[in-house]
């Protein structure tokens, strides 16, 4: 049995009309701002654990990010040269390593941030300047790849994402 959509102009001028208009705006204005805080939702937060050997040698958590955090680790790791032909710059070559140790930095959490990959003691013992050196530093490169696949399913990046809003 097929159901079709009633497609019929609404009568706004009867008051049950606008009454049912005016409760799904509440459902639809619930809905965007519970969308809009994705990044601060407890929800949406993923605890990852690096064990090696059997051994867990770090825990923190990482949070969904925003297009616009990803294109600020793209834009931080770009070299750019400028082309004499048009005159403007032009992205050369991304520095996939950094990129990748800055996405890691930027998803975590920032109480796990600060006490994992700000650990001035960290730092000192390992020869850094950072906490994206520090990343690059401790974590294996298939680490960095499961950690940045997670970050992405969980900002939206996924196959069953894409299935959800084909629907």
């Amino acid at each position: 049995m097929e159901q079709f959509e009633d497609t019929r102009p609404l009568d706004m001028e009867d008051e049950a009309t606008r009454n049912l208009v005016r409760s799904y705006e509440d459902d639809i204005l619930g809905g965007l701002l519970a969308a809009a805080g994705y990044t601060d939702s407890e929800d949406e937060i993923q605890p990852i654990t690096i064990v090696r050997n059997g051994v867990t040698l770090l825990n923190f958590r990482i949070r969904p990010l925003s297009e616009e955090e990803y294109n600020a680790c793209s834009k931080r790791h770009t070299k750019y040269i400028r082309n004499k032909q048009i005159g403007i710059r032009i992205p050369e070559e991304t520095d996939k390593i950094a990129y990748r140790s800055d996405l890691i930095y930027t998803a975590t959490v920032k109480e796990d941030r600060e006490k994992v990959w700000n650990n001035k003691a960290a730092w000192k013992k390992l020869d850094v300047l950072s906490g994206i050196e520090l990343i690059d530093r401790v974590l294996k490169a298939g680490e960095k790849d499961m950690i940045c696949d997670k970050i992405d399913e969980i900002s939206g990046y996924s196959s069953s994402t894409e299935e959800t809003a084909k629907n």
